[in-house]
């Protein structure tokens, strides 16, 4: 019986060191998004979703994270607390460069592209009672000019002054975060805000329905100019009828959103992130209506200023798609 219990005892602990390296590999992956109410938030789940699908062989775990933005994941990849990130591709674009929000810590030389995502329109909303149509008549107004890290304060810094504009001409300029500016405006504390997204979002349905916001367009020459010069910037335009109480097209400008991470962040990591997405990709764009006409071959090429990961290129070269 004393034999019996110590192979027992041995057989157990064989099992026991058996499993203990697999549980080791186990890697923890993060992707930091946005307000939860966004497409960024969405984007994540999205992947995350298709990655975790094989969890179990690969030993990835993805989770999802709510943060501030494009600019707060730039800045919390570059200080290696975040493994991947959704940005916006102007916000991309000036953290190669060093410039804009960037100029102080200067250019990020190991921030990597993996994929672009959905176009995403600057989308300016209005109280229907305040008389606003077009954007410079928000001077004198209470606007929400966004949080500092997001990315659609950082598209309101390049627009203001390209309008010859600045934040005094509001009579407010609020910093609510993207999850707070549709009830501030229903709640007549706002008279409008905006919010870079892809279309058709949640939060913007939701204050064109629960008080008939209405969209503004953002055109004219100074527009015009802006998408001549950055070429992160395109003119857009949302249908009529897209959103509640807004049977008008639209026209605005906006940019694309991206997947980026670090030159540090493991090739097998990203290796394996991009093909759950793309050998899943009916799967992928019908995770949210936003995907709904993504195209491979310009994913990886649009909106992209910093150098493709490795572990991305490795299997953009097996699909023969570089």
């Amino acid at each position: 019986m004393i034999k019996l219990k110590a192979i027992a005892a041995v057989l157990a602990m064989g099992a026991s060191l058996a499993i203990s390296p697999a549980q080791a590999q186990t890697q923890f992956v993060t992707i930091g998004t946005g307000g939860v109410t966004g497409v960024y938030y969405a984007v994540g789940g999205a992947v995350c979703r298709l990655m975790n699908k094989d969890r179990a062989t690969t030993g990835i775990r993805c989770s999802v994270e709510s943060t501030g933005g494009s600019v707060y994941n730039v800045n919390t990849i570059r200080a290696g607390e975040l493994d991947i990130g959704v940005v916006q591709s102007d916000v991309q674009y000036n953290s190669v460069k060093g410039t804009a929000q960037f100029e102080k810590a200067g250019p990020m030389t190991d921030l990597r592209a993996i994929f672009s995502i959905h176009p995403e329109p600057m989308m300016v909303l209005a109280r229907k009672d305040s008389g606003v149509k077009n954007f410079q008549d928000f001077k004198g107004k209470r606007f929400n000019v966004s949080n500092p890290g997001s990315g659609q304060r950082a598209t309101i810094e390049m627009l203001l002054p390209a309008l010859g504009m600045k934040m005094s001409d509001f009579s407010l300029a609020s910093e609510l975060k993207a999850d707070e500016h549709g009830a501030a405006l229903c709640d007549n504390k706002i008279d409008g805000f905006a919010y870079v997204v892809g279309n058709p979002s949640a939060n913007i349905q939701d204050v064109t329905t629960t008080c008939g916001a209405q969209l503004v367009n953002v055109t004219g020459p100074a527009v015009d100019k802006l998408i001549a010069d950055y070429p992160y910037y395109a003119s857009a335009t949302i249908p009529g009828g897209t959103y509640a109480n807004n049977p008008d097209p639209v026209t605005t400008f906006g940019v694309a959103s991206t997947l980026v991470s670090s030159s540090k962040t493991s090739p097998e990591v990203v290796y394996l992130l991009v093909k759950s997405v793309f050998e899943n990709f009916d799967e992928f764009k019908k995770l949210h209506p936003a995907f709904a006409g993504l195209d491979p071959q310009r994913m990886i090429k649009d909106g992209l200023s910093a150098p493709l990961h490795e572990g991305a290129v490795k299997y953009y070269k097996e699909k023969g798609w570089m």
